[in-house]
């Protein structure tokens, strides 16, 4: 049976999200389909959904689970990049609200042909849209080891980037990396040649997120894909964002403070008010009851309109 994670703060999102139940709804991250199944919910009949992502077997099981409201529903295989010309496309100018749930659903985590996980023997993958050409595989056996070092230094923050790249570089030359476990004993070896042998996350957390994060370009079109979802948003419409590491959580906080300023609202005709200073987490019941909200941080801002606009 396949498992997608339970929707992170789905209440929270219902209730900062919906401004009106005739608006139109974007999930550019729709996965199992568990906040939009909630989302629905709260605006059938008036409203629309528009659920966006990049994994087919998601649609697939998303698309059934919606199935009961789906003249109220729109599915479409894409990445949350091509937002805009989406839209266009469905003849739609703006939207009311624009979700994004940055997680890995628990299928992916789980299935072993995704090779997310290195808890399990699976083989490298990690691309979320498997029609897309380059894999983990591919990076870890042909990415030079600078490349390597950038990317487990940038995207995972890793401290021992160069050791575990050179280390990689060597093993390959004498058998290709395949599979998470080769990989995950690889840099657990390393860390324990630095005398780290006790750990709060397992050793090859961080180098498998950098892995997943190049595979999928994750952090490099969010920053985009967050000031054209607002581009989109009609006035008063809101963003929520619902992040799981600190590099994406600093995205998309800079992102809001940036679009927050007066002189961007005064040189682009609109802005964002964000909606708290701090990110909003979930309690500690959630917590309990579902582990992989642990880490999830939300941030919400309000689009608004520049006073020229207005004025005209």
């Amino acid at each position: 049976m396949i498992n997608f994670h339970i929707p992170v703060m789905s209440e929270r999102v219902l209730d900062l999200l919906i401004t009106r139940k005739e608006g139109i709804y974007v999930d550019c991250t729709l996965g199992g389909g568990g906040h939009s199944e909630e989302i629905i919910k709260k605006i059938y009949p008036d409203g629309l959904l528009i659920g966006l992502d990049q994994d087919i077997e998601a649609l697939e099981f998303s698309r059934e689970r919606l199935s009961k409201n789906k003249d109220r529903v729109v599915i479409v295989k894409s990445n949350f990049n091509d937002l805009k010309l989406l839209l266009q496309d469905l003849g739609i100018n703006q939207v009311t609200g624009v979700l994004f749930d940055l997680g890995l659903s628990s299928y992916q985590v789980d299935t072993k042909v995704r090779g997310f996980s290195f808890l399990e023997e699976n083989l490298l993958d990690m691309r979320m849209d498997l029609s897309r050409k380059i894999d983990a595989r591919y990076i870890v056996n042909q990415y030079s080891e600078q490349e390597l070092v950038d990317i487990f230094s940038k995207y995972g923050e890793e401290r021992f980037s160069r050791s575990i790249a050179r280390m990689i570089v060597k093993k390959r030359k004498e058998k290709r990396i395949e599979t998470t476990r080769q990989l995950a004993e690889l840099v657990t070896n390393i860390y324990a040649r630095f005398k780290k042998k006790r750990w709060n996350i397992h050793p090859a957390t961080r180098v498998f997120q950098a892995l997943r994060i190049e595979v999928n370009r994750e952090l490099e079109i969010l920053s985009k894909a967050l000031i054209d979802s607002v581009k989109q948003l009609e006035p008063n419409g809101r963003i929520c964002v619902i992040s799981y590491h600190s590099l994406e959580d600093r995205i998309v906080k800079h992102s809001f403070r940036e679009m927050a300023r007066d002189d961007f609202i005064s040189l682009n005709k609109y802005g964002v008010k964000v909606m708290s200073k701090k990110p909003i987490y979930p309690s500690e019941d959630e917590i309990k009851e579902n582990r992989r909200a642990r880490s999830a941080k939300m941030r919400v801002a309000e689009k608004i309109i520049s006073e020229e606009v207005y004025k005209k």
